[in-house]
């Protein structure tokens, strides 16, 4: 399975990642930062967006150092 096309449920995000649940449910409620869908009841987050949330953490990280 190509990895871009993964999908992943918040609890994985959450282990990847490192943010609280909590966090990542509010940021979700607002509407910022990491896109999500949802089927059913179930909240996925696409492997690459995950991905490429962390890559902005770096980069946004390492300019304000």
């Amino acid at each position: 399975m190509n990895e871009q096309a993964r999908y992943l449920t918040e609890k994985q995000v959450v282990a990847i990642t490192g943010r609280a649940l909590s966090t990542t449910r509010n940021e979700r409620f607002i509407g910022k930062i990491i896109p999500y869908i949802k089927i059913g009841k179930s909240v996925r987050y696409k492997y690459g967006d995950v991905i490429d949330f962390i890559i902005r953490m770096i980069l946004q990280k390492a300019v304000s150092d």
